[in-house]
């Protein structure tokens, strides 16, 4: 019900899974990552009040950005590595994943401030109308009912009439809320609009491929690789997709890979190609986890990825990115 998922929210604010910071040391980047969930949250409940905050969540998302240019690596770690599903969380981690994976689209496409702007705040704002539904059906076992279709069918409409009403005046924003699942072959909804506006379509392809490889109670998550092909063919081959692919790289940040050696990893960086990326082993050629980080240079021959992991390691126990990318001080 949405009482419990209200309650597991609020368990996961107070508890360890909620923003708690060392008072012995200065807050981390990844501390600040937690730290936007939150505010998001607080947010999205003011939008749903009918309180006017559209300088508020703007201000938001120029600091989400601003996040996400600190270390673009990170970022997409911290979108694709999901250590612990938090399905209570899932309408505000999902949000922001889907944010972080647009300024990647929007800067491979060279896209200006003011439009990836736009984007980051479709992409922040798009399932307010359903925040509490969202976390709900990702913590749900069964289908959704009657009533949760038709309330997803009314969201596009209903989350940009909500930020209407919470003063936001920027066109661009509100219509790629209103159209996020329309299809450029008119076969989406709530309209079934034919083409549609370059922004909503990329906040789409950022939407769908995030809601991929993302877990939920009902399914796992998608491999990237097979999430990624999924959407070149739904795509078919266009523009966006292509553009998307071509940035994350074939083994992102946050995916786990085999190594020749043996040794199963966990890609930190983004290489000079789309296959040698830098990583850091997490298991030793027999499988056995290991206790420190190593860093392994994939364009040498022993060292090189031979494939994703295999899809029972995709759920390897926790990788806290302290771990392989040390203590990063905001």
């Amino acid at each position: 019900t949405a009482s419990a998922v209200r309650r597991e929210r609020q368990a996961e604010a107070e508890g360890a899974g909620g923003p708690v910071v060392s008072t012995y040391r200065q807050p981390s980047l990844f501390d600040r990552w937690e730290k936007l969930v939150w505010e998001l949250d607080a947010l999205l409940r003011k939008v749903l009040a009918g309180l006017r905050c559209a300088p508020e969540l703007e201000s938001l998302g120029r600091q989400v950005v601003a996040q996400i240019d600190r270390d673009l690596d990170v970022a997409l770690f911290m979108t694709i590595r999901h250590n612990e599903p938090r399905y209570a969380l899932y309408s505000l981690t999902h949000a922001l994943h889907t944010a972080t994976v647009g300024v990647v689209l929007a800067r491979q496409m060279a896209w200006d401030e003011q439009r990836t702007l736009s984007l980051v705040m479709g992409a922040l704002t798009m399932n307010v109308s359903i925040l509490e539904l969202q976390a709900q059906m990702a913590v749900q076992r069964d289908p959704p009912s009657t009533r949760q279709r038709q309330a997803i069918q009314a969201h596009p409409d209903a989350s940009a009439a909500l930020l209407e009403a919470a003063g936001v005046e920027d066109d661009t924003w509100l219509a790629a809320v209103r159209e996020h699942h329309e299809r450029q072959d008119g076969t989406g909804y709530p309209r079934m609009l034919q083409g549609g506006s370059e922004v909503a379509h990329a906040l789409r392809t950022v939407d769908v491929f995030t809601a991929k490889i993302s877990p939920r109670a009902i399914r796992p998550s998608l491999p990237i690789q097979v999430a990624a092909r999924q959407l070149f063919q739904e795509e078919k081959g266009g523009p966006l997709a292509t553009g998307m692919i071509k940035a994350l790289g074939l083994y992102p940040p946050g995916d786990l890979v085999q190594l020749k050696n043996g040794e199963i990893a966990v890609v930190t960086r983004r290489g000079r190609s789309a296959t040698t990326p830098v990583v850091a082993s997490v298991t030793n050629a027999s499988g056995k986890p290991v206790a420190g980080t190593v860093v392994r240079d994939t364009t040498q021959p022993e060292f090189a990825i031979t494939g994703a992991a295999p899809p029972d390691m995709k759920g390897f126990p926790r990788i806290l990115p302290e771990r392989v990318y040390g203590l990063m001080v905001v």
